[in-house]
Order: structure tokens, then sequence, then C-alpha cells
């Protein structure tokens, strides 16, 4: 008995999230990501009379989008559908389940990249005043934390790069530290008197007191703790987890959307440094940043900034 037409496109993509899954290897939660993008598919077509693969064609699979986007669905959304459809029509066309492909010329809408989260400038100092009173009882875990924000702020490093770092990768004298960022590509990033000086007291009275304590090491432990230069309670090198948390409590009381990790302080210190007038080619250098463009997200914090200080402090505003 043929199936009616009705459910033939419905069969293909049946046959093809069962290819997804088997042949590609598709995690569950990716190939039901496809199958409800495909069903809605297949149920726009139907509002149109088609009900087969020949039926489909450019300017439907557009329409399809267009009405996604009228309903306010998120352009991030709307380009995974997009990537949905051209895989699918990819298929069909390799496997002679359609005569040609209509999704070849389809493009989705770049997912918009939402700004990222800046602490502003009183904020920031806030912060820091508030660890710069701790750190004054000498507290080891208060000297790490105070040393530990003031590099994060000073050079806008990744936290991945932050704990790899060793003693030898910072020079004091010449207030740089050498960082080794993603590609595994090495660059010198400067920082300010402020971070040398928390660097420097968490040199001299914090990370002796916590190189001695903690647990028997082996040799390979041992010489981990002559080099790194943040270590843990356990005289063991500090990691990105915990470095994310620390971060993520004392941002906890400032206002502001979430994330509020690590990350937030790197984005900080970006944004300052163009709200000061730095290049932005030397900010790119300053972050590692392969790309022109992913450092240039920057520039629109700072824009937004502009217009609201525009529009709180112009008479004509």
């Amino acid at each position: 008995m043929t199936a009616a037409p009705a459910r033939l496109l419905a069969a293909h993509v049946d046959d093809f999230v069962i290819y997804l899954a088997a042949e590609r290897g598709f995690s569950v939660h990716t190939v039901r990501a496809y199958r409800t993008d495909l069903a809605g598919l297949v149920a726009y077509a139907e509002t149109r009379g088609v009900t087969d693969t020949e039926g489909l064609s450019l300017d439907l699979l557009r329409d399809w989008l267009w009405v996604a986007t009228q309903a306010g669905l998120a352009r991030a959304t709307i380009a995974r559908r997009s990537a949905s459809a051209r895989s699918f029509t990819a298929w069909l066309a390799r496997t002679g389940g359609s005569s040609a492909d209509p999704a070849v010329r389809l493009r989705s809408p770049k997912p918009g990249r939402p700004l990222p989260r800046v602490i502003n400038r009183a904020q920031m100092q806030d912060l820091l005043t508030h660890l710069e009173l701790r750190a004054r009882t000498n507290d080891p875990a208060a000297l790490r934390e105070l040393a530990i924000v003031e590099l994060l702020y000073a050079s806008g490093l990744r936290v991945s790069e932050l704990v790899g770092l060793d003693v030898a990768d910072v020079d004091l004298h010449r207030l740089t530290v050498r960082v080794t960022g993603k590609g595994a590509k090495e660059r010198v990033v400067p920082f300010g008197v402020p971070a040398q000086t928390a660097i420097l007291a968490y040199l001299g009275r914090a990370r002796p007191v916590l190189a001695a304590g903690g647990v028997q090491e082996t040799g390979v432990q041992k010489a981990a703790v002559q080099n790194a230069l943040f270590l843990g309670a356990r005289r063991q090198r500090l990691g990105v987890r915990a470095v994310y948390r620390l971060v993520a409590t004392l941002l906890a009381g400032i206002p502001g959307n979430e994330p509020a990790g690590p990350h937030a302080l790197r984005h900080t210190a970006a944004t300052h440094l163009l709200d000061g007038g730095a290049d932005l080619r030397a900010v790119q250098e300053l972050l590692g940043h392969a790309s022109l463009g992913t450092t240039q997200i920057y520039t629109h914090v700072s824009a937004e900034r502009l217009q609201q200080s525009y529009r709180s402090a112009h008479p004509r505003a």
C-alpha cells in the first residue's frame, strides 16, 4: 500500500534522523533538535500544499524562516532551523530522495552576540578596595585573591591562562607577564603598579605559607609547587574551577546580568581600556584574539555606555 502523499515528507524526516543517530553518531539531544526543526518544516510545508520532497523550494524555505522571524524567535533559533533544513535537503539530494537541493542558496542569519557583562569603574574600585582591606590582615587566601583579581583586571587574561602561569612568567621589573594562550601561542602582556604591588605581597607573605602546607607530594607535584604562581590550599597549582568560584562569589553582590565569572573581568579590562582611548589593535594584542572582529564587540559595549551617559547627562538628549 502506497503511503499517502501527506506522509511522504515526514517519512523522509524519520529516515534522516535515524541516519543522524546511527551513521553520524549525533547525540540524542542533537537528533531531537533536528527532528523538532524539521517537523516544523513539514507542518509549514503542508499549509502551503507541499507534501513531498519535490515540492520543497528555496522560496518555501525562506518563507518558513521568515514566519519564524515574524513570530519573534531568536536569531540563534532561526540559524539552527536553517542549518537543519540545509542538512536535510543536502541528504535528500545525495540519497536520491529529491532531484535537487533547494537549500544550496539558503542563508541563515548570524546569531546575535550578547554584549558581555562589564563592571563599571566605581564598582571595580569598590571591589578592589574590599580585597585590599582583607589583604591587610595578611591572610594568605586574602593576599592571593587580591593578586588574582588585580592581575585578571590589569591584563585581561583568560582564567586558563592565569592558572597556567609559573612564577618565572612574571617580570615584576618590566611589569609584564608571559602568557601561553589558545593554540599554544605565547604573548607578553603588561600590567600596572597595583597588580605589581599585590603580586609582590602574595609572593612574599602568602605563597610561602601555601607552599608549606597541604599534603605530601610526589616529585612531579613538588616541581609543580616550585613553578606554579598561584597555589591552592593543598599545595597544588590553583585550578580553573577555584578561580571561577572565587570571582563569581566576589561579583555576586554587584548589580548586573550573569555570567559573573572571571571572563567578566576580562571584558571589563578590555572595555575600560577602550573607554580610556586605547587602540583597538593594541587591545586585540593584549587579549590574544586571532581576529580583530572578536575584539570589536567591546567597541559596542563602549558605544552603549557612551549613549547611556549622553542620555543621562545631555540636556537635549
